[in-house]
């Protein structure tokens, strides 16, 4: 059995990063080390005063510790790491775009004031969750030992299971509408059309490169019709689909 550090070292880079990231931010925030309110996304303090870290901050805070904080680090350790071994694997690239982009999706979305919160870290596990649930959508998911459900499910199971125990509905939804965004403009769209209207951007191909970041992607890759396997419970499931057109 791994120790714990090795476990750590073994993560790999993208998911690893937002996660101690998250872990960091909630741990000075418990200790009254960093105020929440310094890190919130409130756009009256964004344009106005310049306080330009709020785009950013606001996604590393994933509320303070609580049984609820663990479950959303242990869905990045799980369904992050799972996406970035599995689909993502020696695509490094695409797996931070796609972060990007979902991260850039929820702040366009916060306009919107019943999708305005101050922090979406909550919201972009969620998105992580849901675009894992659509490349694995028939692996078996047992949830607390009492229900036991295909994976396609899961989003929609975890957001009820938020709304039961008094959490907030609308962040786990603009998690699920991002990650839907995504998934249609680099899987669904390019098998109906050919043609991908979300390619990872060249500027994220060299930073990955010039930071030496997992593995650089090359820019025309593209496996039709390559299934990747993901044990749940004990069960292998296969996503049966192509894979998507990344340049």
């Amino acid at each position: 059995m791994s120790s714990p550090a090795e476990f750590y070292n073994s993560l790999p880079p993208i998911s690893k990063a937002y996660g101690t990231l998250c872990l960091l931010t909630t741990t000075l925030c418990q200790l009254g080390i960093l105020d929440p309110i310094h890190i919130a996304l409130i756009f009256e303090y964004v344009y106005p005063h310049f306080q330009i870290w709020r785009l950013f901050t606001n996604f590393f805070f994933l509320g303070k510790f609580s049984i609820n904080f663990g479950i959303r680090l242990l869905m990045i350790a799980r369904y992050g790491v799972q996406l970035e071994k599995g689909p993502f694997e020696r695509r490094t690239a695409d797996f931070l775009w796609m972060m990007i982009f979902g991260a850039l999706s929820m702040l366009l979305l916060s306009a919107i004031p019943l999708l305005r919160f101050g922090f979406l870290g909550i919201s972009l596990v969620f998105m992580l969750l849901y675009v894992w649930s659509r490349e694995f959508p028939n692996a078996q998911i047992n949830i607390y030992g009492l229900v036991s459900l295909k994976a396609f499910y899961l989003p929609w199971a975890m957001l009820a299971l938020d709304v039961i125990f008094g959490s907030p509905l609308m962040p786990d939804l603009l998690g699920i509408i991002a990650g839907h965004l995504y998934f249609f403009l680099t899987v669904l769209h390019p098998l109906a059309t050919g043609r991908n209207l979300l390619k990872t951007p060249r500027w994220v191909h060299k930073l990955v490169a010039r930071w030496r970041i997992g593995v650089p992607t090359n820019p025309s890759y593209f496996r039709p019709g390559v299934t990747a396997p993901v044990t749940q419970g004990g069960a292998s499931a296969f996503s049966g689909r192509g894979r998507r057109l990344t340049d």
